[in-house]
């Protein structure tokens, strides 16, 4: 067969694809693989998804304003959503609410300067909402060469991607959005797509979306009430699944099709945490209108909770490390238990509020209060055991970010009556 004719019984094929067809091969055609280096964070709850850093790294176990600080940068506005790290740059979201503008902010990772900010929306701000919210309480994710943030804006949900420089890519409206106490659900990259949730009492989505184009390739509706946890994707009983909690269930999705692989009713109607597993169970935790951490199944073949307790766990995430579960209550309280049974093991009063997460590195596990203090102690069934504590700032609710031997961390400064957002980067 000749060349000639090869390319015309290829085109006369071509032609005979039909619109959907070819949105459907264009959206088969694979795109680079999500890599990132073992030094980098590059979304929500890190690298595996769990809160853990990689083990072989050295932070900083002490620091101050003048101590160990390699350097620090001024934040516009306020939010709580964590910095990502990826390569040689830190991805921040923030809200200036005199201005009504939300941004995404790029700083240069070695030297702290601030490369680019993009304004991404501008006024639509609600009148009111919970004390603790901000406008940007997501955190950015990065899949290596774009951006992906939410925003509640005008009363709905968009999920944005942007370049490397800052361009925006596209946008997508998830859902309508009630606002209740805030919104705060992070994108996390899967696949070729992300994955975005919005649960309301108008009725909320969780939705994959095309990482190339933003277009909706899966969603599913939720129930209609108030709800803020992130998707978190985890490898739990013996396959990947997509975990929610709140809107009184306990909710499992098959990540790249969106199935519904098991539901159970259990879960508090507001949770916040997100989802953790050692393979065998997964743990939840909620915070209205009744207090509980539990544990289900992982395969989802058990209704009942395997265990269930009436701890206030309900913002701070929990950490999971060789069969045992470390969770810091809101009250300022932390507790060691068995995760197959939830035997309690110790626990520990460290005083103040917390609403930022903890970080496990190594036996180590770092966490921060919302006055500012971080506390690190060991990862260990035996006991309670202090390392360090260490004060910075003012006010802190986002979760610090550990990676490549630094810390990141997102501060407030009270001067007066003048607020000031700073993104330290502490190392020795």
């Amino acid at each position: 067969m000749s060349r000639l004719i090869v390319v015309v019984f290829l085109i006369s094929n071509l032609l005979a694809v039909t619109t959907a067809q070819a949105e459907e091969l264009a959206r088969r055609i694979p795109l680079k693989p999500i890599e990132f280096d073992k030094t980098d964070w590059p979304w929500w709850r890190g690298p595996e998804r769990n809160g853990h850093a990689a083990s072989d790294q050295t932070p900083p176990l002490s620091w101050d304003e003048s101590k160990n600080v390699v350097w620090k940068a001024p934040v516009p506005g306020r939010g709580h959503g964590s910095p990502t790290v990826v390569g040689d740059r830190v991805f921040l979201a923030t809200a200036e609410e005199d201005a009504q503008v939300q941004s995404v902010l790029c700083f240069d990772r070695s030297s702290g300067k601030q490369l680019w900010k993009t304004e991404l929306h501008k006024g639509g701000f609600p009148k009111k909402s919970n004390k603790k919210a901000t406008m940007a309480s997501s955190s950015v994710a990065c899949d290596g060469e774009r951006v992906f943030i939410n925003f509640l804006h005008d009363d709905a949900v968009y999920t944005t991607a942007l370049n490397l420089d800052g361009q925006q890519q596209w946008q997508t409206k998830i859902t309508d959005y009630v606002l209740h106490q805030g919104y705060g659900s992070s994108p996390m990259p899967y696949g070729s797509t992300v994955i975005v949730s919005a649960d309301n009492k108008a009725g909320g989505k969780v939705a994959a979306l095309d990482r190339q184009s933003g277009k909706i390739i899966w969603q599913n509706d939720r129930p209609k009430t108030p709800n803020y946890p992130s998707p978190i994707i985890l490898k739990a009983g013996g396959r990947e699944q997509l975990f929610l909690t709140g809107c009184d269930l306990v909710s499992s999705f098959d990540p790249k099709t969106g199935q519904k692989l098991w539901e159970h009713e259990g879960a508090t109607t507001e949770c916040v945490t997100s989802t953790v597993t050692d393979g065998n169970f997964i743990i939840t935790s909620g915070g209205y209108p009744k207090n509980h951490v539990a544990a289900y199944k992982a395969d989802g073949s058990q209704k009942e909770p395997v265990w269930e307790n009436q701890s206030r766990v309900y913002v701070p995430s929990m950490l999971i490390r060789d069969g045992y579960l470390y969770s810091v209550l809101d009250a300022g309280i932390v507790t060691c238990w068995k995760v197959d049974t939830g035997d309690e093991i110790w626990k520990e009063r460290l005083g103040g509020t917390f609403s930022s997460s903890p970080v496990l590195v190594g036996e180590n596990i770092f966490v921060t209060s919302e006055s500012g203090k971080t506390h690190i102690f060991k990862a260990s069934p035996a006991g309670y055991e202090a390392v360090g504590e260490n004060q910075l700032g003012d006010e802190v609710f986002a979760t610090p970010t550990i990676c490549g031997n630094r810390i990141y961390a997102r501060v407030a400064i009270q001067n007066g009556d003048k607020r000031q957002e700073m993104l330290y980067c502490l190392g020795k």
